[in-house]
């Protein structure tokens, strides 16, 4: 691959995840050389995403009920040739923006600050992003916490702030979040107990 490319992978075709190996995809090396370029400074809008789909022959993840479109998981999406143009052509408002750009965001709750983005966890089943891991040393020394995107309001990328639907209060008191231990659904029960919110997995 030519020096300083960079594409994009689509979860859909990921097939196994594994903490010594990496990804294994189901794409040729010529598909991914072949496949369209991106600019990493820039949001990926939804033009973009009609012309990848349509390269790899994918169906579109936002034309349907689920996160993947017709099915929760990425992994069961069926080759297709996409939706109608019509459908598409709706939502082209959209962007996509890099973890990489929100990390280190201001975490702005109902009533001021509360920390900023550290990073970020993922469920490699649905390919979502579960949690924002949020330091908040800054107000309450030593304690990280994880927030949900259900719980986040709007996102100010000219401020460079996310905010949520959660009092400083709330967040100060939540099950504090230790990155040497693995994210369990004891901890996700007690975190949705909390903030009196319901269980994402039900």
């Amino acid at each position: 691959m030519a020096a300083g490319r960079q594409v994009l992978i689509s979860p859909i075709s990921v097939r196994a995840t594994t903490r010594s190996d990496g990804v294994a995809v189901a794409l040729t090396k010529k598909q991914v050389e072949n496949s369209p370029s991106i600019d990493a400074d820039k949001p990926i809008n939804r033009e973009y995403e009609e012309a990848y789909s349509q390269y790899y022959g994918y169906p579109y993840y936002w034309s349907g009920p689920y996160r993947w479109g017709n099915t929760r998981y990425a992994g069961e999406m069926a080759p297709s040739a996409g939706v109608a143009p019509s459908a598409a052509t709706a939502m082209r408002d959209r962007t996509l923006r890099s973890v990489r750009d929100v990390t280190g965001y201001y975490i702005k709750a109902t009533d001021g600050d509360i920390g900023h983005v550290e990073d970020f966890m993922i469920d490699d089943r649905e390919w979502a992003i579960r949690y924002m891991i949020v330091d908040t040393r800054n107000w309450w020394p030593g304690k990280n916490v994880v927030i949900s995107p259900d719980w986040i309001r709007s996102a100010s990328w000219r401020e460079s702030k996310v905010y949520v639907d959660l009092s400083r209060e709330e967040v100060k008191a939540a099950p504090e979040y230790d990155p040497d231990r693995p994210v369990e659904r004891q901890y996700e029960s007690r975190l949705f107990h909390h903030y009196g919110r319901r269980n994402y997995w039900e």
